[in-house]
């Protein structure tokens, strides 16, 4: 039976780290916080290192190491010879001389304000001598922010990514070179917006340095692999023009890319320097991780009735399942997923996801519908188990909705062009009507008897959709935006807010653009029962957004409850919260079956 305590339980692994030689994969499982390592031939079984998070290697393969909240661990891949470091470690890579661990920390403060123009909460670069514990911090990259490192195969060079602060939403990164044996820094230029998943690959004419960031010269859309050869120093889109849309890099030069409902493994190829598909990936797949050669690889895999697990293998596959932290979720009866395939009013191909009843078919339609619209706006639905309080696309199916789980334009998976094709809560709201409309032609929904919801974005889009349309008997607005003007003044990505909405409202007196593209514009035509939660230390989008939403519906008498969750942040991650909202959730939509 699935239940509310069986979905938030369920543990999960993250973030898989294979060695370098290619013989064992770290990940971690969540909630709990433990790591494990197994081996990938799957003739060494998984084993439980303890609590922490956070693994990665040593470059010999000897040793995993991981963080718990005060202290960094190393321990033997077959177990033993444990070794603990005291100290507060964030960001960390452990560096091929095998007693070097760099580690990102800003620096103590002893300041109570909190002074804009001060860099007190700046990482900086710092080298921990495994030996003696002794911690040196080189005077480079001052004032500015160090974001991440990637260290050169086989030592050496190091790649550093800086911006000129700890804010989420800076907009000037910068790339360099450094010497951690000289001291010596090299310019590399700047670097797109949201850079991001360093890597060094080897081409014909020496070494790149690669990330994944933002299409240029936009700081919204679509994102990008970049290249730098050190031999030349400019940054190169690599992936222009291409249908699917890069996630993460690693060794080896292998890239794992979104591509529709499914997901991909590439190459960059050193004579042309384009993307190569290598191995598709049937659904969602996460944190593509090789071995030092880019023959051995594993990545976290979902499909439509399977839970997440560790997958790994050579880079041509086969992969095999090597994580199976949740089997109580193979005694569930899901409902039946369908994959979705239609063309927009202005004929562009969209897709999407359907999900039923289970043991339901669309023979047994019509049903209620809930659509769930996925967050980002730079997200997708992909063909994966879809059970958490944001995807609550099997939980809300087991009280006998449809759901549908669209992917309008503005999404990842089909490329930049798809990714900024059309306005917010214009052309992807036509998307979405499409696509309901589409069902109710077919005989799977009742027009009578629609819901709505999504979280973050989604929630924006369940928010516009009750200000434009009475035809939705119940809304769920998650963590949404319903005013994009004071998003950008108060979000910690203000600038990517006011590149959505249109305009930030400090550019002169209005109308200005994003008055038009806010769901508070419209609350005086809102009268579908909505349900708004949010957490309260929510800095992404604040709880202003809620709060505005629900004076204004309280002041027109709209039938809506509204439900703040203490101590989180944009994603609920509290226990007791997660199973309050799945129960909220799916009390809420019951009202479209007449209970």
């Amino acid at each position: 039976m699935l239940t509310e305590e069986t979905v938030v339980d369920a543990q999960m692994p993250v973030v898989p780290v294979i060695s370098p030689d290619g013989r064992w994969v770290a990940y971690g499982v969540m909630p709990g916080k433990t790591v494990w390592v197994a081996g990938v031939d799957a003739n060494a079984p998984s084993r439980k290192l303890g609590k922490g998070i956070d693994p990665k290697w040593s470059a010999d393969s000897q040793y995993v190491y991981f963080r718990t909240e005060a202290q960094l661990h190393r321990e033997r891949a077959e177990g033993g010879d444990r070794r603990s470091w005291k100290g507060e470690v964030g960001t960390y890579l452990p560096l091929a001389d095998s007693y070097t661990v760099v580690v990102l920390s800003p620096d103590p403060s002893e300041s109570d304000p909190w002074v804009w123009s001060e860099a007190g909460n700046h990482s900086r670069l710092r080298l921990l001598d495994l030996r003696s514990g002794a911690v040196k911090t080189p005077e480079v990259f001052l004032g500015r922010h160090v974001v991440e490192v990637a260290e050169r195969p086989g030592g050496g060079m190091l790649a550093v990514l800086t911006q000129e602060s700890a804010d989420p939403g800076e907009l000037t990164p910068r790339l360099h070179l450094f010497d951690p044996a000289t001291g010596e820094v090299r310019e590399l230029g700047a670097a797109a917006v949201s850079a991001g998943s360093l890597t060094w690959w080897e081409g014909a004419d020496g070494w790149h340095v690669a990330y994944v960031a933002t299409t240029p010269p936009g700081i919204a859309g679509g994102n990008a692999v970049l290249d730098v050869a050190l031999t030349e120093g400019e940054h190169r889109n690599l992936t222009e023009g291409l249908p699917v849309c890069p996630l993460n890099l690693t060794s080896g030069g292998l890239t794992l890319v979104a591509n529709g409902l499914d997901s991909a493994i590439h190459r960059l190829d050193p004579a042309t320097r384009r993307l190569v598909e290598v191995l598709p990936l049937r659904g969602l797949a996460w944190w593509l991780t090789a071995s030092a050669d880019g023959a051995t690889v594993a990545v976290a895999r979902s499909e439509a009735h399977e839970a997440r697990s560790v997958f790994a293998g050579p880079v041509q596959g086969p992969l095999v399942r090597r994580s199976d932290t949740a089997p109580e979720l193979r005694t569930i009866e899901w409902g039946a997923q369908e994959r979705l395939s239609y063309r927009a009013k202005d004929g562009l191909e969209l897709d999407g996801l359907l999900v039923l009843p289970p043991g339901k078919s669309r023979k047994d339609g019509p049903f209620s519908l809930v659509t769930i619209v996925h967050g980002g706006p730079y997200g997708r639905w992909a063909d994966q188990l879809l059970l958490h309080h944001y995807e609550p696309a099997q939980w809300l199916a087991a009280d006998g909705h449809a759901i549908f789980l669209p992917n309008p334009r503005g999404g990842q998976g089909h490329g930049h062009a798809f990714a900024t094709n059309g306005t917010l809560g214009r052309e992807e709201w036509h998307d979405l009507l499409t696509g309901i409309d589409l069902l109710i032609e077919q005989g799977v929904a009742d027009p009578d008897r629609l819901g709505i919801g999504g979280y973050s974005h989604g929630g924006y889009m369940a928010a516009w959709a009750v200000g434009q349309t009475d035809r939705f008997k119940a809304a769920l607005m998650g963590a949404g935006i319903s005013d994009w003007g004071m998003l950008a003044a108060t979000g910690e990505l203000g600038a990517f807010e006011a590149a959505h909405g249109g305009s930030t409202g400090w550019e002169g007196v209005g109308p200005h653009p994003h008055d038009e593209r806010s769901p508070i514009s419209y609350a005086s035509k809102i009268r579908t029962p909505v349900l708004i939660v949010h957490g309260a230390k929510d800095t992404n989008v604040p709880l202003s957004q809620a709060e505005f939403l629900h004076r204004a519906l309280r002041s027109f008498d709209v039938e809506h409850e509204f439900v703040v969750y203490p101590r989180e942040g944009h994603n609920i991650v509290e226990r007791i919260h997660r199973i309050d909202l799945l129960r909220r959730t799916r009390t809420w939509f019951s009202r479209l079956n007449g209970s």
